[in-house]
């Protein structure tokens, strides 16, 4: 139980139980199904909290070269990275901290294969491939999307190029097992003739094994089922979320409360486009702990943040009791995809980060002050 005197507001709280529960979940599925699983740093990135992860899973995805160095640094491996586009001058950092490499186009593979090839240890190449099927229906993160520029479109995939070791494919998120067996059935349909001359195949992230609903054995049995007909394939995923799915909190506290044309709005000292910013991309309505969506004859709040943007809010919520200034407001499973996405727009103050520990302790991760933001700026 969070001890939020111990805390300080604003703060996001991981719980280390929470993260071993999953990352347990994840490493019996990769153990089970004879397959490898790696965590994408798209979605986590608290690298305090590696050597916790690295009990149970010891390498990454990165799409970047902060996150491939990220990866060498604190994972203590090198990444399997992706880009959309690599340029000249980030190129050498990715070979650095690189043990696959999978590129977005032909092209951008015949450009830089002289490269990897004069690189004094063996990188293995990969294609990205678009299986123009996708069943994420939220256009923003839809990898498939008509005209995407993620991935060759498999009908424009005549040959694998010489040197090219593997596939990587990427079409759900935050999906079911059965998304994947028939995104996987499409993917086999479109470019199952290459698996033979291939040595892997990535099937992406999006799959969230430890949500309470997921099929783990259909998950098990499906990957069980691939690696028959495919023996020589090493098969990867790179979820994000399902790493620290519903590991922890964001902590606020209510500094004013406004009524305008009897709506009364709860502001925080958070912001929603620069602290919780997926609500309002997805968009969705985050779960509050101990408040429930709007019931009659309960005080109903919208609730504010605190930067200067017309659309920073969300509602609405009701609570047992009306709220008052100085009012704890605890937004549930905000470790994924969250964090990463922060800005510190307005120079609101950026929440603080810790790790509320097994032994029901709070370890302080970072605190940001004025230095954070300003030396951000120029």
């Amino acid at each position: 139980m969070l001890d939020f005197k111990k805390i300080p507001s604003p703060c996001y709280v991981m719980e280390e139980n929470l993260l071993r529960k999953n990352l347990e979940l994840i490493r019996s599925v990769k153990e089970r199904a004879d397959v490898n699983i790696i965590l994408a740093f798209k979605a986590f990135a608290m690298w305090k909290a590696f050597p916790i992860i690295r009990e149970y899973i010891p390498y990454s995805t990165a799409s970047s070269i902060y996150e491939a160095q990220l990866a060498y640094e604190e994972m203590g491996s090198k990444a399997h990275t992706y880009s959309p586009a690599y340029t000249e001058a980030d190129f050498p950092v990715i070979l650095k901290y690189s043990s696959h490499i999978t590129f977005n186009s032909v092209e951008q593979y015949h450009r830089f294969k002289s490269a990897v090839e004069a690189h004094p240890e063996k990188i293995s190449c990969g294609l990205r491939i678009n299986p123009e099927y996708s069943e994420v229906e939220t256009d923003l993160y839809n990898p498939c999307s008509p005209q995407s520029r993620l991935g060759i479109l498999c009908g424009n995939l005549k040959e694998i190029p010489e040197g090219i070791e593997g596939l990587h494919f990427h079409a759900l998120c935050e999906s079911s097992s059965y998304a994947l067996e028939r995104t996987l059935q499409a993917v086999e349909e479109r470019i199952g003739q290459f698996f033979p001359r291939i040595k892997w195949l990535n099937m992406g992230g999006g799959h969230l094994m430890t949500r309470k609903d997921y099929d783990v054995e259909h998950l098990i049995s499906l990957l069980k089922s691939f690696k028959r007909k495919y023996p020589h394939l090493e098969i990867i995923l790179e979820p994000g979320s399902a790493f620290v799915w519903q590991t922890g909190v964001l902590v606020a506290d209510v500094v004013d409360i406004v009524d305008n044309g009897g709506i009364k709005t709860a502001i925080l000292n958070v912001s929603f486009t620069c602290h919780l910013p997926d609500c309002l991309e997805m968009p969705y309505k985050p779960v509050i702990r101990n408040a429930t969506d709007e019931i009659e004859g309960k005080p109903v709040y919208r609730m504010g943040g605190n930067s200067c943007l017309a659309g920073d809010f969300m509602g609405n919520w009701s609570f047992d009791k009306p709220l008052k200034i100085g009012d704890k407001i605890v937004f549930e499973d905000m470790i994924h995809y969250t964090m990463v996405k922060t800005t510190m727009f307005n120079g609101i103050p950026h929440p603080a980060i810790g790790l509320w520990t097994k032994d029901n302790e709070f370890q302080l991760y970072r605190e940001f002050g004025y230095d954070d933001y300003k030396n951000r700026m120029s």
